[in-house]
């Protein structure tokens, strides 16, 4: 691919990621924003219909958006696909530089929808090695779905990751933010009923554990998949796989 035409495709692709995180954060935000207005003091209630809207939310934004960049939304993830060879290293900071500034863009946008102080650093401050270890668990179980998925079923990406997210909300101790681009947005612009992590773990070290682990459980590296026309397609990584349009 010329230079040329190779910026063309990534300034789409980090189009489409800073889309993509924008409104994966304009839903967490917002939702837990309305929750908590709603819920009348009810935490557990408001937790989950903030739970409800961000695995809805994903599930519509890798359908959208998977065809163009992969649908990454999550350094964490555009870490793991360059380690796989998915994406190019050089592109690593395009993506996650989209990611942040998506995220962060739409948390003050989120504020100005509800009327709420445009920037307000969060209170609710939750950190310590049970938190930090519940966000290595839910990044961990979030890149093993993804890698899972994308090797043996790719069309079933969306919905696994939206229903792993929503479940990882109540199973972990830090209510799964598994997403660094998220966890910046939130603690420096949200303070909400959700409180903030940060782990002290590296989405390297996590995405090197989760894909040792699935290329144990698969045995091989690349996934013949038999599809409707009777072809077979091969695919060697996340953003190979969601680049494959999902026939619903």
């Amino acid at each position: 691919m010329s230079g040329a035409n190779h910026n063309a495709t990534l300034t789409r692709h980090a189009t489409a990621e800073f889309l993509g995180t924008a409104f994966l954060v304009a839903g967490v935000v917002g939702s837990g924003i309305m929750a908590e207005h709603l819920a009348g003091g009810n935490v557990a209630l408001a937790l989950l219909a903030n739970t409800i809207a961000t695995g809805a939310i994903l599930v519509a934004l890798i359908l959208t958006l998977g065809s163009i960049s992969g649908a990454h939304f999550n350094p964490a993830v555009t870490v793991s696909d360059a380690m796989e060879h998915g994406i190019s290293w050089i592109d690593v900071p395009v993506y996650c530089a989209a990611q942040f500034g998506g995220g962060l863009l739409v948390a003050v946008i989120a504020h100005l929808m509800f009327g709420l102080p445009v920037i307000s650093l969060s209170r609710h401050v939750r950190t310590g090695p049970a938190q930090i270890f519940g966000e290595v668990v839910a990044t961990f179980g979030l890149l093993a779905v993804i890698w899972g998925c994308s090797r043996l079923r790719n069309d079933a990406v969306p919905f696994a990751v939206g229903a792993y997210i929503t479940a990882a909300y109540w199973f972990t101790s830090s209510t799964s933010f598994a997403n660094p681009a998220v966890t910046v947005a939130r603690s420096t612009i949200f303070a909400s009923a959700r409180a903030v992590c940060t782990p002290n773990c590296t989405p390297v070290e996590i995405a090197a554990i989760a894909d040792f682990f699935e290329n144990f459980l698969t045995t091989q590296n690349s996934v013949l998949r038999k599809v409707s026309n009777h072809r077979f397609v091969r695919a060697d990584s996340f953003s190979v796989m969601c680049k494959t349009p999902v026939k619903l």
